[in-house]
């Protein structure tokens, strides 16, 4: 597969072996949402990708395996719920936890039946954003802790 020219724009991030920051897929037709996510994400630290739609969506998450997605549902070309489905298919890309943040609030048990991994409906703020990965983190380190499993 091809890598696109946008892969290292300002707005993505190649990781690199010694990269230990949070890399963050953010996937959203909405201009400003991404914008608006991807600045406060990196303002914590954080490297962020960015994705317009759910083909460069897919495209990026098989290339970067980003620690986790922030996925909106409702967009061009190749919707989100299109992009839920093939990263739960792939092996490749079947472990990254998967934040969907949409304004189809009434997709929510459809999304979980798909294996979103948490949903935030929109207008959604940055922080809560950051706030729900922080806690996927969390969940993930204490079951690994106590050597639960991690994945159905």
């Amino acid at each position: 597969m091809g890598r696109s020219m946008d892969i290292m724009s300002p707005t993505t991030a190649k990781r690199t072996p010694a990269d230990d920051t949070l890399l963050v897929l953010v996937v959203d037709d909405d201009v400003d949402a991404r914008r608006i996510y991807a600045e406060y994400l990196r303002s914590k630290g954080w490297t962020v990708s960015m994705a317009a739609d759910g083909r460069k969506g897919i495209e990026k998450a098989n290339d970067l395996k980003p620690d986790v997605v922030v996925l909106d549902l409702a967009m061009p070309r190749v919707d989100g719920w299109t992009v839920l489905k093939t990263l739960r298919e792939s092996s490749w890309t079947r472990t990254i936890p998967i934040i969907v943040v949409s304004a189809v609030s009434d997709g929510r048990d459809e999304a979980f039946y798909l294996g979103c991994d948490a949903f935030l409906t929109k207008p959604c703020p940055p922080e809560v954003v950051w706030l729900q990965i922080l806690a996927m983190f969390r969940v993930a380190r204490t079951l690994k802790r106590h050597g639960a499993p991690m994945q159905a």
